[in-house]
């Protein structure tokens, strides 16, 4: 059987939503939403029905009709830790993700409008690997203070969607492989994936791992320290220092590993912060090995900075010694929902419960 699945997926200023049939994409849509018209909102959660309304619109446009649609799927948000699989979205999780359990993002309307618009058609609706997907081991929870554990946020839904499709395509379970998955976008992470648990992987929203292109990754923390107290800069201007105006940002002044090449080209600094980059990826590497006792299945590259040559060449050569390497460019979050509902919908998964 065919299922018809609504996908949404919010972001700060917009909505991207589609429909798939199987994995086929039948529609994709980004909505852009103006500042002015965030701007109405005191809260996440009050943009609520404007975004429904758009969506509604949009999909009335392009002839979708809504009394086909077997399942909806939202990009889950900021919940409590949780394991990897896809959630049935019960009246617990959408009261985490409304008050924002650990923090307000516009991702945590995803399972919320996926559960109002479901609700309507009377079909279910799930969210799947949401980025608070935590399978840490508890040997890598320590940091070296109890006040400040190890904690798991990263790009959970491509790093197991890549995972799992590594694992179809060569006839494996992903339960039976290890696997190091290097998720290479505005933000960084670095997985060790056993035996379908992500035992040990960086924090990498606020300040730990390998350097990207905006997140300046862990830093050393003395010098954090005097910078904090220094009275040069607010708490606002730290934490953007650590996530959104650090790594290449602070470096060279771009965020796009394509504007890094180029100028690697000719800039010896450019060219520094370039191997750098590919340097403290391939040491987070090698340190995942060791956490799977040097068995490694496969090292997998994704994300949009995957694409670039050189990147796949300089890794590839550093740690092709460890595993062999592929590399799924890019992040199709549409398609890695779909898929997640599918398993579900299809007997091959049972719903996860919050």
């Amino acid at each position: 059987m065919a299922y018809k699945i609504l996908i949404i997926n919010p972001g700060s200023t917009s909505t991207k939503i589609g429909v798939y049939e199987d994995e086929t994409q039948v529609m994709e849509e980004t909505l852009r939403h103006s500042t002015e018209e965030i701007a109405q909102y005191a809260t996440i959660y009050d943009q609520k029905d404007f975004r429904k309304d758009v969506i509604v619109s949009v999909l009335k446009e392009k002839g979708v009709d809504l009394n086909d649609i077997d399942v909806v799927v939202g990009r889950g948000g900021l919940l409590k830790p949780i394991p990897g699989g896809t959630y049935e979205t019960t009246p617990e999780l959408l009261e985490d993700l409304k008050i924002g359990k650990q923090g307000q993002h516009a991702s945590n309307l995803g399972g919320i409008l996926a559960k109002e618009i479901a609700s309507e058609l009377n079909v279910p609706s799930y969210i799947v690997d949401p980025v608070v997907v935590d399978e840490l081991q508890d040997i890598a929870r320590l940091s070296g203070h109890p006040e400040m554990p190890r904690i798991s946020i990263f790009h959970a839904l491509n790093q197991k969607a890549v995972a799992k499709r590594y694992a179809k395509e060569t006839g494996k379970a992903y339960e039976d492989l290890n696997l190091i998955v290097v998720h290479m976008g505005g933000g960084v992470s670095v997985g060790a994936h056993k035996n379908g648990k992500v035992v040990d992987v960086a924090n990498a929203l606020d300040g730990d791992g390998p350097f990207s292109p905006e997140r300046a990754g862990g830093l050393p923390s003395g010098a954090l320290m005097k910078l904090c107290f220094s009275g040069k800069y607010t708490q606002a201007e730290v934490g953007k220092m650590i996530n959104g105006n650090g790594g290449f940002n602070a470096y060279v002044g771009t965020n796009d590993m394509r504007d890094l090449v180029k100028m690697a080209e000719t800039d010896d600094n450019a060219k520094l912060v370039m191997d750098a980059f590919h340097y403290q990826l391939v040491k987070e590497i090698g340190a995942m090995a060791v956490v799977l006792g040097g068995k490694v299945d496969q090292i997998i590259l994704t994300g949009g900075i995957a694409y670039n040559a050189i990147t796949q060449n300089t890794m590839k050569d550093a740690v092709e010694w460890i595993a062999p390497v592929t590399v799924y460019p890019g992040e199709d979050e549409l398609l890695a929902l779909a898929q997640g509902a599918i398993r579900v919908m299809s007997g091959e998964e049972e719903a996860m419960k919050y």
